[in-house]
């Protein structure tokens, strides 16, 4: 298959841009597009078969939840049994955005979609791109984060490229992302909203809105093997390099001359074994790791938007220069730091040296 790059201006979204790729979609193909968090890899949601081939094209376990992206309120209708109170709230102030809410499904949504389960995982992006993609398809559209399973989460095209080339039909090339960090995620259907995944509507943003909200221990540590999982990114390994990756902690929020100090001489220590090594750090300790290792920072450390939005792009660079051992500083817990530390934590498969 030839995976066939059609490149978007933003200035000026065209429908006949568009239209080759909402085709596809609705005759149940494949195409990447991109969205407000990362790039999706969508297909029909309604249709059994071609939630089969993202599994497929990802090598995504089969029981690893789809969330299905609409372009208008009015498409929710198709997808869910009920709309609970909780969710009314969230969506009249975070949609359209990088929220994703979890519903009772309708018998119309196959179970290929939910992975087995009697929920559905839905979204309205905000992405002028993704949204006008999804209307003209027509099909609310299952989309996960368009990259191998595993694998750190695409914000250019380039980075679906080098995964997708030859496994789906297309990619919408709308530039980079701007968050960086896939959508948050709460499920509504019980009594108390719980958050699963951390994301840029942040666990603050939420109790402001619903008051309480329950976070689920698949957050902060791993999912048991038995449990299946209610959304993406709760339970398999995800958003990881090729290279092993470990987590230093300090004590304080800040980075203390400690945790710098452990980190440049566990990297030299590898190096001067004949390894590539990669460090994460801040503009703010950028200088003080020695020149020997390859040091990638991710922004000012205040700037936690920064931050995720560059933090997949770096664990992917570090993939094409062939590091092996990363080393990375850790951030705020709070906020957004949530999902950034979320994302790392995974990503070093809970690989955390605290100091």
């Amino acid at each position: 298959m030839e995976t066939k790059v059609v490149i978007i201006d933003r200035a000026l979204i065209r429908d006949d841009q568009l239209l080759e790729g909402a085709a596809i979609l609705r005759k149940g193909g494949l195409v990447a597009f991109p969205t407000e968090t990362v790039y999706g890899l969508g297909a029909n949601a309604l249709d059994p078969e071609a939630a089969k081939k993202i599994y497929a094209a990802k090598g995504r376990p089969s029981d690893n939840p789809l969330i299905a992206h609409i372009g208008q309120r009015s498409d929710l209708e198709v997808l869910v049994k009920e709309i609970p109170e909780a969710g009314r709230k969230l969506m009249k102030a975070y949609w359209p955005g990088p929220l994703t809410l979890i519903f009772p499904k309708s018998s119309a949504v196959p179970y290929e979609t939910t992975g087995g389960l009697d929920t559905v995982a839905v979204r309205m992006p905000s992405d002028l791109v993704a949204k006008r993609l999804i209307e003209l398809a027509g099909v609310p559209v299952a989309a996960p984060s368009a990259n191998t399973s595993g694998r750190p989460s695409p914000t250019t095209a380039d980075h679906v490229y080098e995964d997708m080339n030859g496994r789906i039909e297309m990619i919408v090339d709308g530039g980079p992302v701007g968050i960086g960090v896939e959508s948050t995620i709460v499920d509504v259907t019980g009594s108390v909203p719980m958050l699963l995944r951390p994301g840029a509507v942040t666990l603050e943003m939420l109790c402001d809105t619903v008051g309480q909200v329950a976070v689920d221990p698949a957050v902060a540590k791993p999912m048991s093997a038995e449990i299946k999982p209610k959304a993406p990114g709760m339970k398999y390994r995800h958003y990881a390099p090729k290279a092993e990756l470990m987590l230093v902690e300090g004590k304080e929020q800040s980075v203390s001359d400690k945790v710098v100090d452990v980190i440049a001489n566990m990297a030299l220590e590898k190096r001067a074994q004949g390894h590539e090594v990669g460090i994460i750090c801040t503009d703010e300790t950028y200088d003080r790791y020695p020149e020997e290792v390859r040091i990638r920072s991710l922004g000012q450390r205040s700037k936690e938007e920064t931050i995720a939005r560059n933090l997949f792009g770096v664990l992917r660079e570090f993939d094409s220069l062939g590091v092996e051992y990363i080393y990375s500083e850790s951030f705020s817990k709070e906020h957004l730091g949530q999902a950034i530390m979320n994302r790392l934590t995974k990503a070093a498969g809970y690989h955390i040296l605290e100091v």
